[in-house]
């Protein structure tokens, strides 16, 4: 046979598998959706699974990015203050400021002159008359404040020693005043910081813990599907299917689950957002980013949610034909 004839004869042979292959493809695509048509009640409960599984995940993955705003604005709040002598002169604070800048710990320096702290005494005092004719009657004596954010509120060591060596603080540091992150204060921010780092590591926990009993149910639900189909896969195999063409129409009904219960899931989950949003903004909860973030981009979540939806069909339909299989 010559070269060319060869050479024919491969692409010809090339073609008719693929060819093959295609068909075999779409017959499987048309099995596992016949058979998601045909055992409706099953093809219900386990979409309903699913979807409680993708509910689940889509609520896991929103708390955490709710918790993790909220904490940042927490910590937004949570300055801490050193408190310099009224008459601290200008070129003084400034050089305290650009030595607190070095520090690592340090994210932003607020300066609150004297002046101004005794304004903002009086317009929180504004209705108490008393109170504002003895504040214009007195010399001021408010202090000047540098309020201190943090990257972490857990962690003030670096200030603490800079309250402790830095000269130049010595001679200017009020001694009627403590720095905020000492003395009193000092619990009340560590207690916040504890709840802030306990809400983190439950939301993560809670999150992975369901996903994975969620996880369980599908591979059940799936595992129950398939042996109430035992004789079907056992005739499938007596008459030469090999274990790809047995196994696909599972993992298209598997993937059909995913699909439609990532659709249901995320608009629950969306629904959800948008109707306690305002409750949980009351409770200083910070849900408007999620929800922003959530609808910007929306096609990404509905392609994740399907993604996450047909991995675990997919997975937990192979785990659980590999028994019958084997059979």
């Amino acid at each position: 046979m010559s070269t060319k004839k060869k050479t024919d004869h491969k692409a010809l042979s090339n073609k008719k598998h693929n060819k093959r292959r295609m068909l075999t493809f779409w017959r499987v695509i048309r099995y596992g959706t016949d058979s998601f048509i045909r055992n409706s009640w099953l093809s219900v409960a386990a979409t309903a699974v699913m979807t409680i599984t993708l509910l689940i995940i889509f609520t896991a993955f929103a708390t955490q990015n709710i918790l993790t705003d909220t904490v940042n604005d927490i910590q937004s709040k949570v300055n801490m203050s050193i408190y310099l002598k009224t008459d601290t002169q200008n070129n003084v604070v400034t050089d305290l400021t650009n030595d607190l800048k070095q520090l690592s710990s340090v994210k932003t320096i607020h300066v609150i002159s004297a002046d101004d702290a005794r304004t903002q005494f009086a317009k929180s005092n504004s209705s108490d008359a008393e109170t504002l004719s003895a504040l214009n009657a007195a010399t001021n004596k408010f202090p000047v404040t540098l309020q201190i954010e943090v990257n972490n509120i857990n962690d003030t060591s670096q200030l603490e020693k800079f309250v402790a060596d830095n000269a130049l603080l010595k001679k200017n540091i009020d001694p009627n005043h403590a720095p905020s992150f000492a003395g009193e204060k000092r619990n009340t921010i560590k207690s916040i910081g504890r709840a802030v780092n306990f809400a983190q590591v439950v939301g993560v926990g809670a999150g992975i813990i369901f996903v994975i009993i969620s996880s369980l149910i599908i591979f059940n639900t799936i595992r129950m599907a398939i042996f109430n189909r035992r004789e079907e896969i056992q005739m499938m195999k007596l008459i030469g299917a090999d274990q790809s063409f047995i196994r696909g129409p599972f993992l298209v009904e598997a993937i059909i689950y995913g699909i439609i219960a990532a659709f249901i899931s995320t608009g629950i989950g969306v629904w959800v957002l948008f109707a306690t949003s305002n409750t949980l903004s009351s409770y200083q909860i910070s849900v408007h980013d999620t929800i922003n973030l959530v609808t910007i981009y929306s096609p990404f979540v509905i392609l994740g949610m399907i993604s996450i939806g047909a991995l675990i069909g997919i997975v937990s339909s192979l785990l659980a034909t590999r028994r019958y299989l084997k059979l």
